[in-house]
Protein backbone atom coordinates (compact mmCIF):
# COMPACT_ATOMS: atom_id res chain seq x y z
CA UNK A 1 0.00 0.00 0.00
CA UNK A 2 1.16 3.65 -0.98
CA UNK A 3 0.53 6.92 0.79
CA UNK A 4 -1.43 8.39 -2.29
CA UNK A 5 -3.76 4.99 -2.73
CA UNK A 6 -4.43 5.47 0.80
CA UNK A 7 -5.34 9.18 0.28
CA UNK A 8 -7.19 8.41 -2.69
CA UNK A 9 -9.63 6.39 -1.01
CA UNK A 10 -10.08 8.34 1.27
CA UNK A 11 -11.14 11.21 -0.59
CA UNK A 12 -13.18 8.99 -2.68
CA UNK A 13 -15.13 7.69 0.43
CA UNK A 14 -15.50 11.70 1.54
CA UNK A 15 -16.71 13.05 -1.73
CA UNK A 16 -18.86 10.09 -3.10
CA UNK A 17 -17.51 10.20 -6.43
CA UNK A 18 -14.54 8.98 -8.47
CA UNK A 19 -14.73 12.33 -10.30
CA UNK A 20 -15.18 14.40 -7.61
CA UNK A 21 -12.51 13.26 -6.14
CA UNK A 22 -9.97 13.44 -8.95
CA UNK A 23 -10.84 17.37 -9.33
CA UNK A 24 -10.22 17.92 -5.40
CA UNK A 25 -6.98 16.37 -5.89
CA UNK A 26 -6.17 17.42 -9.09
CA UNK A 27 -6.06 13.67 -10.94
CA UNK A 28 -7.17 12.49 -13.93
CA UNK A 29 -9.77 10.26 -13.76
CA UNK A 30 -7.79 7.10 -14.83
CA UNK A 31 -5.39 8.22 -12.69
CA UNK A 32 -7.65 7.99 -9.89
CA UNK A 33 -9.00 4.38 -11.07
CA UNK A 34 -5.61 2.81 -11.41
CA UNK A 35 -4.64 3.93 -7.52
CA UNK A 36 -7.56 2.36 -6.43
CA UNK A 37 -7.00 -0.84 -8.76
CA UNK A 38 -3.24 -0.79 -7.37
CA UNK A 39 -4.59 -0.33 -3.87
CA UNK A 40 -7.46 -3.19 -4.36
CA UNK A 41 -4.47 -5.21 -5.35
CA UNK A 42 -2.43 -4.66 -2.71
CA UNK A 43 -4.47 -5.69 -0.03
CA UNK A 44 -6.26 -8.35 -1.46
CA UNK A 45 -9.91 -7.20 -1.40
CA UNK A 46 -12.06 -5.03 -3.46
CA UNK A 47 -12.81 -1.59 -1.03
CA UNK A 48 -15.34 -0.06 -3.26
CA UNK A 49 -18.90 -0.93 -4.34
CA UNK A 50 -18.93 1.45 -8.20
CA UNK A 51 -22.33 2.12 -8.94
CA UNK A 52 -24.40 5.11 -9.43
CA UNK A 53 -23.91 5.61 -6.15
CA UNK A 54 -20.26 5.03 -4.74
CA UNK A 55 -20.07 2.76 -1.12
CA UNK A 56 -17.39 0.81 0.58
CA UNK A 57 -17.34 -3.05 1.29
CA UNK A 58 -16.91 -4.47 4.84
CA UNK A 59 -13.31 -4.35 4.16
CA UNK A 60 -13.21 -1.01 2.69
CA UNK A 61 -14.94 0.13 6.04
CA UNK A 62 -12.20 -1.51 8.06
CA UNK A 63 -9.25 -0.51 6.16
CA UNK A 64 -10.86 3.34 6.12
CA UNK A 65 -11.46 3.39 9.95
CA UNK A 66 -7.89 1.68 10.37
CA UNK A 67 -6.50 3.93 8.02
CA UNK A 68 -7.40 7.38 9.34
CA UNK A 69 -4.74 7.89 12.00
CA UNK A 70 -2.27 6.45 9.76
CA UNK A 71 -2.99 9.00 6.84
CA UNK A 72 -3.53 12.14 9.85
CA UNK A 73 0.70 11.23 10.74
CA UNK A 74 1.81 10.89 7.16
CA UNK A 75 0.25 14.22 6.61
CA UNK A 76 1.86 15.63 10.05
CA UNK A 77 5.17 14.14 9.41
CA UNK A 78 4.71 15.88 5.81
CA UNK A 79 4.11 19.34 6.83
CA UNK A 80 7.42 18.61 9.44
CA UNK A 81 9.40 17.75 6.93
CA UNK A 82 8.63 20.59 4.74
CA UNK A 83 8.53 22.93 7.96
CA UNK A 84 12.50 21.24 8.56
CA UNK A 85 13.15 22.37 5.03
CA UNK A 86 12.08 25.75 5.47
CA UNK A 87 13.53 25.96 9.09
CA UNK A 88 10.77 26.20 10.99
CA UNK A 89 11.00 22.94 12.26
CA UNK A 90 14.15 20.84 13.50
CA UNK A 91 15.93 19.96 16.43
CA UNK A 92 19.15 22.36 17.97
CA UNK A 93 21.74 21.60 20.86
CA UNK A 94 23.11 24.77 21.73
CA UNK A 95 26.19 25.00 24.10
CA UNK A 96 26.27 28.00 26.58
CA UNK A 97 28.25 29.78 29.76
CA UNK A 98 27.55 30.83 33.06
CA UNK A 99 26.25 33.47 33.89
CA UNK A 100 24.62 33.85 30.12
CA UNK A 101 22.66 30.25 30.41
CA UNK A 102 20.53 31.48 33.66
CA UNK A 103 20.59 35.28 33.34
CA UNK A 104 20.46 36.27 29.47
CA UNK A 105 19.22 33.13 28.22
CA UNK A 106 15.64 32.07 29.41
CA UNK A 107 13.74 34.88 27.83
CA UNK A 108 15.08 34.75 24.44
CA UNK A 109 14.88 31.18 24.69
CA UNK A 110 10.82 31.58 25.36
CA UNK A 111 10.79 34.21 23.07
CA UNK A 112 12.33 32.00 20.03
CA UNK A 113 10.35 29.15 20.97
CA UNK A 114 7.10 31.30 20.91
CA UNK A 115 8.01 32.55 16.99
CA UNK A 116 8.81 28.90 16.26
CA UNK A 117 7.19 25.94 18.36
CA UNK A 118 8.14 22.88 16.22
CA UNK A 119 12.01 23.60 16.73
CA UNK A 120 13.32 21.78 19.77
CA UNK A 121 15.88 23.28 21.42
CA UNK A 122 18.24 21.10 24.06
CA UNK A 123 20.89 23.29 26.24
CA UNK A 124 24.27 22.07 27.27
CA UNK A 125 25.75 24.47 29.86
CA UNK A 126 29.28 23.91 30.65
CA UNK A 127 32.83 25.46 30.68
CA UNK A 128 34.09 27.19 27.66
CA UNK A 129 36.73 23.99 27.30
CA UNK A 130 34.03 21.27 27.07
CA UNK A 131 31.74 23.55 24.73
CA UNK A 132 34.81 23.69 22.35
CA UNK A 133 35.49 20.60 22.33
CA UNK A 134 31.60 19.53 22.04
CA UNK A 135 30.82 21.73 19.38
CA UNK A 136 34.93 19.94 17.68
CA UNK A 137 33.35 16.73 18.06
CA UNK A 138 29.90 17.97 16.61
CA UNK A 139 28.24 16.71 19.43
CA UNK A 140 26.68 20.26 19.60
CA UNK A 141 25.65 22.55 16.42
CA UNK A 142 27.25 25.84 18.39
CA UNK A 143 27.88 27.61 21.15
CA UNK A 144 27.99 30.62 23.17
CA UNK A 145 31.22 31.03 25.19
CA UNK A 146 34.77 32.66 25.01
CA UNK A 147 36.68 32.39 22.10
CA UNK A 148 38.98 29.45 20.79
CA UNK A 149 42.69 29.89 21.17
CA UNK A 150 44.58 31.47 18.16
CA UNK A 151 45.05 28.81 15.52
CA UNK A 152 42.03 26.41 16.04
CA UNK A 153 39.66 25.61 13.00
CA UNK A 154 36.49 27.00 14.94
CA UNK A 155 34.94 30.17 13.63
CA UNK A 156 34.37 32.51 16.09
CA UNK A 157 31.92 35.84 16.06
CA UNK A 158 32.04 38.43 19.19
CA UNK A 159 28.85 39.47 20.76
CA UNK A 160 29.31 41.03 23.63
CA UNK A 161 32.23 41.78 26.50
CA UNK A 162 31.59 40.50 29.61
CA UNK A 163 32.23 42.91 32.92
CA UNK A 164 34.05 42.10 35.78
CA UNK A 165 33.04 43.89 38.85
CA UNK A 166 34.87 42.91 42.51
CA UNK A 167 32.42 41.48 44.91
CA UNK A 168 33.11 42.40 48.48
CA UNK A 169 31.71 41.93 51.99
CA UNK A 170 29.61 44.74 53.32
CA UNK A 171 32.10 47.04 55.62
CA UNK A 172 35.34 45.32 54.02
CA UNK A 173 38.25 48.12 53.52
CA UNK A 174 38.42 48.32 50.06
CA UNK A 175 34.55 49.53 49.93
CA UNK A 176 35.41 52.73 50.93
CA UNK A 177 36.68 53.47 47.45
CA UNK A 178 34.85 54.53 44.25
CA UNK A 179 36.90 52.46 41.58
CA UNK A 180 39.59 49.92 42.72
CA UNK A 181 42.80 49.54 41.41
CA UNK A 182 44.40 45.53 40.79
CA UNK A 183 47.27 46.88 43.09
CA UNK A 184 44.86 47.14 45.70
CA UNK A 185 44.16 43.41 45.67
CA UNK A 186 47.54 42.32 46.86
CA UNK A 187 46.85 41.94 50.40
CA UNK A 188 43.72 40.37 50.37
CA UNK A 189 42.92 36.65 50.02
CA UNK A 190 41.03 36.23 46.77
CA UNK A 191 38.97 33.67 45.46
CA UNK A 192 39.33 32.27 42.06
CA UNK A 193 37.59 29.68 40.00
CA UNK A 194 38.71 26.27 38.54
CA UNK A 195 41.90 26.70 36.62
CA UNK A 196 40.10 25.41 33.49
CA UNK A 197 37.87 28.07 33.98
CA UNK A 198 38.49 30.85 30.94
CA UNK A 199 37.04 33.72 33.48
CA UNK A 200 39.93 32.79 36.13
CA UNK A 201 42.62 32.75 33.02
CA UNK A 202 41.17 35.85 32.17
CA UNK A 203 41.73 37.06 35.86
CA UNK A 204 45.34 36.36 36.01
CA UNK A 205 46.88 38.20 33.13
CA UNK A 206 44.82 40.61 34.12
CA UNK A 207 46.96 40.47 37.68
CA UNK A 208 49.96 39.57 36.12
CA UNK A 209 49.74 42.48 33.48
CA UNK A 210 49.48 44.90 36.88
CA UNK A 211 51.68 42.85 38.97
CA UNK A 212 48.92 42.37 41.40
CA UNK A 213 49.09 38.71 41.99
CA UNK A 214 47.35 38.12 45.86
CA UNK A 215 50.08 36.15 47.69
CA UNK A 216 46.53 34.25 49.13
CA UNK A 217 43.98 32.71 47.01
CA UNK A 218 40.90 29.95 47.55
CA UNK A 219 39.81 28.35 44.99
CA UNK A 220 36.09 27.50 44.69
CA UNK A 221 34.85 25.77 41.78
CA UNK A 222 31.81 27.30 40.77
CA UNK A 223 31.17 30.99 39.33
CA UNK A 224 27.29 30.80 40.91
CA UNK A 225 29.00 30.09 44.32
CA UNK A 226 31.32 32.92 44.69
CA UNK A 227 28.89 34.98 46.14
CA UNK A 228 28.10 33.10 48.94
CA UNK A 229 31.88 32.67 50.36
CA UNK A 230 31.95 36.20 49.61
CA UNK A 231 29.09 36.95 51.99
CA UNK A 232 30.80 34.85 54.62
CA UNK A 233 33.93 36.96 54.40
CA UNK A 234 36.19 34.32 53.34
CA UNK A 235 37.69 36.82 50.64
CA UNK A 236 36.58 38.61 47.65
CA UNK A 237 35.91 37.64 44.00
CA UNK A 238 36.27 39.35 40.38
CA UNK A 239 32.97 38.07 38.67
CA UNK A 240 31.25 39.16 35.52
CA UNK A 241 28.61 41.89 36.77
CA UNK A 242 25.47 40.59 35.84
CA UNK A 243 26.10 37.39 37.87
CA UNK A 244 25.50 40.25 40.94
CA UNK A 245 22.15 42.27 39.62
CA UNK A 246 20.69 42.25 41.82
CA UNK A 247 23.29 42.64 44.09
CA UNK A 248 22.64 40.44 47.54
CA UNK A 249 22.23 41.26 50.95
CA UNK A 250 25.90 41.34 52.49
CA UNK A 251 27.76 42.71 49.55
CA UNK A 252 29.03 45.30 47.89
CA UNK A 253 30.47 45.75 44.32
CA UNK A 254 33.03 47.82 43.06
CA UNK A 255 34.14 48.39 39.33
CA UNK A 256 37.98 47.90 38.37
CA UNK A 257 39.86 50.26 36.45
CA UNK A 258 41.24 49.75 33.09
CA UNK A 259 39.62 48.49 29.87
CA UNK A 260 40.96 44.61 30.17
CA UNK A 261 38.78 44.01 32.83
CA UNK A 262 36.12 42.46 30.05
CA UNK A 263 36.14 38.92 28.73
CA UNK A 264 35.01 38.74 25.12
CA UNK A 265 32.09 36.23 24.56
CA UNK A 266 30.88 35.02 21.09
CA UNK A 267 29.42 32.02 19.12
CA UNK A 268 31.79 29.72 18.24
CA UNK A 269 30.89 26.56 15.83
CA UNK A 270 32.45 24.71 13.26
CA UNK A 271 33.33 25.70 8.98
CA UNK A 272 30.19 23.66 7.55
CA UNK A 273 26.89 25.73 7.30
CA UNK A 274 24.07 24.99 10.04
CA UNK A 275 21.10 23.38 9.71
CA UNK A 276 18.32 25.76 8.68
CA UNK A 277 16.76 25.84 12.19
CA UNK A 278 20.09 26.64 13.61
CA UNK A 279 20.60 29.19 11.77
CA UNK A 280 17.34 31.14 12.79
CA UNK A 281 18.18 30.64 16.10
CA UNK A 282 21.60 32.06 15.45
CA UNK A 283 20.19 34.98 13.96
CA UNK A 284 18.17 35.40 16.81
CA UNK A 285 20.28 35.29 19.12
CA UNK A 286 23.10 37.59 17.50
CA UNK A 287 20.14 39.91 16.87
CA UNK A 288 19.56 39.89 20.73
CA UNK A 289 22.61 39.73 22.63
CA UNK A 290 25.05 42.12 20.29
CA UNK A 291 22.41 44.81 20.40
CA UNK A 292 23.60 46.70 23.80
CA UNK A 293 26.89 47.97 24.66
CA UNK A 294 28.65 46.68 27.53
CA UNK A 295 27.66 48.07 30.99
CA UNK A 296 30.10 49.29 33.30
CA UNK A 297 29.18 48.34 36.93
CA UNK A 298 29.86 51.35 39.73
CA UNK A 299 28.31 51.59 43.10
Amino acid sequence: MDLKGIKSFHCIVKTGSFIRAAEELNYAQSTLTMQIQKLEADVGVQLLERGKKIGMTEAGRFLYEESKDILRGMERLETDLADMQAGGAGSIRLGVTEPTASLRLPPLIKAFMDRYPKIRIALDIAGSPQLLESVRQGATDFAICSSPDVGDTLHFEPLFQEDFVVLLPDGHPLAGYARLQPQQLLDHRLLITAATCPYRKKLEILLRESQAFPTETMEIGSMTALKSYVQQGLGIALVPGISVEPLPPGLTMRAMQGESVRMLTGFVSKAEPLSQAGEKLYHFLKERLSAGQPVTYEQ
